[in-house]
């Protein structure tokens, strides 16, 4: 009689080896098994003698193990496809991608879904258990792959796609980051000068007898303030900041009212706009010629284009497309996208290559955010020079002003 226990989920290690292939040269890596047994085992299956096999250390801290990144899901996407494109069957490219994977936490989920589908769930299913790394566009089109008998080319165009979009995401994150760290330096070289520098020449000022230059006096009151009430200024500063973040990630009013506004800012905003652009037509041109209907499609392109403004636009879009209205008509009505995206679309329509259309819409409007990005790097770092030279030039002028007087006057 067959036992009914339940099987308990085998514990493997990650195995470090040394052996010789089968030309006697000597060769290295890394093996995941259950035991030193089984890794040996494995290796002699490969043609390796094995000569040293041990278990490879843990991290010293339980918090050894990395976030899984966007990154990471799309290299494993871009390794999948591969693999199977190549021919090798999918519960072995799991394995493969799951033994050399140096993140133990991507490692660990690609080896859970590795499980899932041995066990007998499509490889939608599978990963519809992992929301977090894998959203709704990548299981639909995964999906609409196993459906069609063309998961190689379906994981081909999701590695693209991930691609592409990691790619942009990262300009627009340069975009933002560079003003911000513009002012933060900015900031912290004044403080420091005013709490550690200033006060040198206060002492030396002290034995003057004279009146000081409104500038001086100025830079030496706000000297003072920072001196004594440092730890409140940079104390409130840390505070404002992050009672802003919570704000901005519970609020959904606050959320999309910078959203609107962060269109509206100058420079940054046309990047922003060109970004939602890209994302938008990179998405709906993905899901299209992986023959995902027109109107489920626009859900997950709502959610990919990164703004309210425009994830608001998609879904009414979606309703008219739905009532039998021409997509680039929707588009039209919209207001949001240009003349040019429009017409587009239009000729995509009649042409029946929407898909296309779509795919040349979003490689313009990436090479246009790159060198927006660009432009605007190439414009900040003259303004970062200036504003530190005004600065810090500012700070040296009120200190020395004094003692050109008293040249002066000598």
């Amino acid at each position: 009689m067959a036992s009914k226990d339940k099987v308990k989920p085998r514990k493997t290690d990650i195995f470090i080896w040394e052996g010789l292939d089968k030309r006697n040269s000597r060769v290295k890596g890394e093996l995941q098994a259950d035991s030193d047994a089984q890794a040996r085992a494995e290796l002699r299956r490969q043609g390796i003698n094995p000569l040293k096999v041990r278990k490879k250390s843990k991290p010293l801290f339980a918090a050894g193990k990395k976030t899984i990144t966007p990154k990471d899901i799309a290299i494993f996407s871009r390794q999948l496809a591969t693999m199977m494109t190549s021919g090798v069957p999918l519960v072995q490219s799991f394995e493969i991608i799951g033994r050399g994977h140096e993140n133990p936490s991507m490692r660990d989920l690609v080896l859970a879904v590795k499980a899932d589908v041995e066990g007998g769930l499509a490889l939608a299913e599978a990963l519809r258990k992992h929301p977090n790394q894998f959203d709704a566009l990548t299981c639909n089109l995964i999906h609409a792959g196993e459906q069609a008998g063309i998961l190689d080319s379906l994981l081909n165009k999701i590695a693209t796609y991930k691609e592409k979009t990691e790619a942009i995401k990262a300009k627009i994150k340069k975009a933002m980051f560079y003003p911000i760290s513009v002012m933060v330096v900015a900031f912290i070289v004044t403080a420091i000068l005013l709490i550690f520098v200033i006060p040198q020449f206060q002492a030396v000022f002290a034995g003057f007898g004279a009146d000081l230059p409104a500038l001086t006096l100025m830079v030496v009151s706000l000297s003072n303030i920072f001196v004594e009430w440092w730890w409140a200024i940079f104390g409130g500063l840390g505070l404002a900041g992050y009672a802003f973040v919570q704000a901005n990630k519970r609020s959904r009013r606050l959320n999309e009212a910078l959203q609107r506004l962060s269109l509206k800012l100058p420079v940054v905003g046309d990047i922003l706009v060109k970004a939602a652009i890209a994302r938008y037509a990179r998405t709906l041109s993905t899901m299209f010629a992986a023959g995902v209907p027109l109107v489920e499609a626009m859900d997950s392109v709502a959610g990919a284009v990164g703004n309210v403004v425009y994830s608001k636009a998609v879904l009414k879009m979606r309703d008219e497309v739905s009532g039998g209205q021409a997509l680039n008509v929707s588009m039209t009505q919209a207001g949001v996208f240009p003349n040019m995206v429009c017409q587009m679309v239009a000729i995509g329509e009649e042409a029946g290559s929407i898909d296309t259309m779509l795919s040349k819409v979003a490689d313009f409007y990436e090479e246009e955010v790159d060198n927006a990005v660009d432009a605007m790097s190439s414009l900040m770092e003259p303004l970062i020079m200036a504003v530190l030279g005004i600065l810090i030039g500012g700070l040296v002028i009120a200190m020395y002003l004094p003692i050109f007087k008293m040249g002066q006057a000598v």
